[in-house]
């Protein structure tokens, strides 16, 4: 097998896993909110079902998924998709994605149930976690807007912006702290990440066109 054909047959499978990432994230996520004792997605962020004794699950989704990215900006990447901005764009939210795993937010707002119903201590952790998050939300905003702009004036360059322009906003009304910003923020998260995960797949094969 040569060393281009060795390349070929792995690109599929590199993108496949990137592709994985999103359906795993946000099926989890919505698991989790409704069946975790205490969660109320308009008052806790996605984030905080990294805590208390089932947290494992939220970790490994955001490790897991972190990786699942990363190979789907590999895929990109070895295809010659996206051009130079996609991968680089989706590492960075796959990197994010990992590092959040790893570095759990704060508890607060009577979750975990026990913890006091006020906002939480940032911790050197939470402060990891939030600044890792934060790199990986900018990324699916800048992905969105930057890639739709290969596809001129159609209509799915148009849902491009919309998706990064509602995960603005969603992550502004977020930091805020005004009321139901955690579920705007997981709407934008999943209205941009869906448009990034089938606009990888339209790369893919403009690419081999």
């Amino acid at each position: 097998m040569t060393t281009l054909e060795a390349r070929t047959r792995r690109r599929p499978a590199l993108l496949t896993a990137g592709l994985a990432a999103a359906p795993i994230w946000i099926l989890l996520a919505v698991v989790q909110a409704a069946t975790r004792t205490g969660f109320d997605l308009t008052r806790h962020p996605v984030s905080m079902l990294s805590l208390g004794e089932l947290g494992w699950i939220q970790i490994s989704s955001f490790v897991v998924t972190g990786v699942l990215t990363l190979c789907g900006a590999a895929g990109l990447y070895a295809t010659g998709a996206g051009g130079v901005w996609g991968p680089r764009l989706l590492g960075v939210q796959g990197a994010g994605l990992v590092v959040a795993g790893l570095f759990p937010a704060d508890p607060g707002f009577a979750f975990p149930p026990g913890t006091p119903d006020l906002p939480g201590t940032m911790s050197a952790a939470g402060a990891v976690h939030l600044a890792a998050a934060s790199a990986s939300f900018l990324a699916m905003i800048a992905f969105c807007f930057v890639l739709s702009r290969r596809f001129g004036g159609s209509s799915w360059a148009v849902a491009g912006r919309a998706g990064g322009a509602l995960l603005a906003a969603g992550l502004c009304w977020a930091m805020s702290g005004a009321a139901g910003g955690p579920l705007a923020m997981f709407a934008g998260v999943v209205a941009a990440w869906a448009w990034i995960t089938v606009t990888m797949t339209k790369l893919e094969r403009a690419a081999q066109a």
